[in-house]
């Protein structure tokens, strides 16, 4: 089984970075609602856009779906 969005996304934390993908992961992490086990691009972008505050812009999430998809190959 390949590791879920959310898995990926942890191992981009930082707390101490300015980076917008290490913000997205460090509020994603306090995210309790957060799609732990999703794997597919469209129910996570709906869950980002209704439900994420925190992501001021849904390009940070195509950025770092990006790095999720390249992380799997």
């Amino acid at each position: 089984m390949p590791k879920t969005f959310y898995q990926f996304l942890m191992t981009q934390r930082n707390p101490e970075s300015y980076d917008t993908i290490a913000n997205f992961a460090n509020n994603a992490f306090l995210d309790s609602a957060f799609p732990k086990q999703e794997t597919e691009f469209d129910p996570l972008s709906k869950y980002l856009e209704e439900n994420a505050p925190y992501l001021p812009s849904m390009t940070i999430f195509d950025d770092a779906w990006q790095l999720y998809l390249a992380s799997l190959a």
